[in-house]
């Protein structure tokens, strides 16, 4: 009885472990994504940093661009629990306003997801 208690109990850490090592790391999860969404300018900057239209100017910008296109793919499985709700936010602002934009950045998600895959299988 002594033995399976120890082994659930190392079984339940070493889940706790990787579970923890697979979400993207919460260093920007600061972000005011409501006053981004709301400011057209700085919107734009994300949206135009994460489309390759204009400069990534900030880390958080960078991390963005770097880490949606998989989050999109994989519906924010690695996000913290701050990620997803920026994620959602992000989802429904560009859904609501601005689907023409939404539909641009899903297809560049989707090709850097394929870009991806195909890296994996050479």
């Amino acid at each position: 009885m002594a033995r399976r208690t120890i082994f659930l109990v190392a079984l339940c850490t070493l889940v706790a472990i990787v579970v923890a090592e697979e979400l993207y790391t919460d260093k920007y999860d600061y972000i005011d994504i409501d006053a981004v969404l709301s400011n057209p300018r700085i919107r734009n900057q994300y949206y135009n940093c994460y489309q390759d239209l204009g400069p990534c100017l900030t880390p958080d910008a960078k991390f963005f661009k770097e880490k949606f296109p998989e989050a999109i793919v994989t519906k924010c499985r690695k996000c913290t629990a701050k990620q997803k709700e920026i994620f959602e936010k992000i989802v429904l602002f560009y859904t609501e306003k601005e689907p023409e934009k939404w539909n641009k950045v899903l297809l560049k998600a989707i090709q850097e997801s394929k870009k991806s895959s195909d890296k994996k299988n050479e």
